[in-house]
């Protein structure tokens, strides 16, 4: 069976001596020594200044809010993961959709500023696929109107804008490292925040809001990854290079393959990506579903990410239509990606694809 993805596990015995230094200072969350180092290491392998560690990318993205005291209104994009969203809302922030790009599936930078009003406190752009938004038009939009930018990049890990990480970006860039992603660490994801002093409020925010012994400032919660999740980062983090270079070799080989075939993604021009995800746009529904029936028969799952288009979510209000982002949802396959993935299987997986486009 091939899935869409599958979680890296670095050498079991490099983790094993991680652990047994664990077990030896007994020290197992709240700030200890793994999750400092693998900050230390990460903020210099990215090239950002402030890095903070967190439980999950969700949470990274609530944390964000609260550290920027976000309210009312945020425009954001309907083609994402459901946690943009979902994070908006259970933070008390209403989602307004912006439609996306139908060739670079981000938010259109030509939308948004006609979607701003006295409510509008902030701008969620999500890098898509780890493909770079239009940072400059996005970021000067945000400056005439004095709204902050979270950027959402979840799939951005390593991925350079100008040749400097696009995690730079924003007020906020909040990253995950599920298992699923390019670096993971089992759970867990980061902040990188520009601003030193909001640093400081980002760290007690995810520590029930607890800023030392006697101070309680803010509500808080408990956001913190643990020091087994750290040792996992620090693992991969070590196999990091090689892993990149799989994946690159898996994608310009599906590239080689179904360029001719499918409609891609129009990539930014001025980014470097990270090769995280294959997606192909297939003519329409019907299309897609015979794609994907064909690869099942073959025990091969890809994903059909992201659906639905999250304008059609039944708690958003107020109710909003997004067309490119429905039409693109109805119609877009994420293909198996990932290092392991034999390039035998690749060239299967493409053969069935071309096989059931006609």
């Amino acid at each position: 069976m091939i899935n869409v993805t599958k979680t890296y596990l670095p050498n079991k015995k490099l983790y094993k001596e991680y652990i047994d230094k664990i077990y030896a200072n007994g020290w197992v969350t709240n700030n200890g020594p793994m999750v400092k180092l693998l900050e230390k290491k990460l903020a210099e392998y990215l090239g950002v200044k402030n890095i903070v560690l967190v439980s999950n990318g969700t949470v990274a993205l609530e944390i964000a809010y609260r550290t920027l005291g976000i309210e009312g209104d945020v425009i954001t994009t309907p083609f994402s993961f459901v946690a943009t969203t979902s994070s908006l809302v259970t933070n008390g922030l209403n989602p307004i959709f912006a439609d996306i790009d139908a060739q670079t599936l981000n938010i259109d930078p030509n939308i948004i500023e006609n979607m701003i009003t006295k409510s509008t406190s902030a701008i969620v752009p999500v890098h898509v696929f780890s493909n770079a938004c239009e940072i400059e038009r996005i970021d000067a939009i945000a400056k005439k109107n004095n709204l902050k930018v979270i950027y959402d990049a979840a799939h951005s890990f390593n991925v350079k804008y100008k040749g400097a990480s696009i995690l730079n970006y924003g007020d906020i860039s909040a990253i995950s490292f599920h298992a699923t992603k390019v670096f993971h660490s089992i759970e867990g994801g980061a902040l990188i925040i520009n601003n030193d002093e909001l640093v400081e409020k980002a760290r007690y925010l995810i520590n029930f809001g607890i800023k030392n012994t006697e101070e309680i400032p803010e509500l808080g919660t408990n956001a913190k990854m643990n020091e087994f999740e750290a040792a996992m980062g620090l693992c991969v983090l070590n196999d990091i290079q090689e892993l990149n270079k799989k994946r690159k070799n898996i994608y310009y080989l599906y590239l080689q393959e179904l360029e001719k075939y499918v409609t891609l993604q129009k990539m930014n021009s001025h980014s470097v990506q990270n090769h995280s995800y294959f997606p192909i746009i297939l003519k329409n529904t019907k299309q897609l579903k015979r794609v994907e029936d064909g690869l099942k028969k073959e025990n091969i799952y890809a994903r059909r990410y992201f659906y639905p288009s999250l304008d059609t979510l039944k708690y958003i209000n107020p109710k909003q239509y997004c067309k490119i982002s429905r039409d693109i949802s109805s119609k877009i396959l994420c293909l198996p990606m990932y290092p392991e993935l034999e390039t035998i299987n690749v060239k299967k997986i493409c053969k069935i694809i071309k096989n059931n486009l006609c």
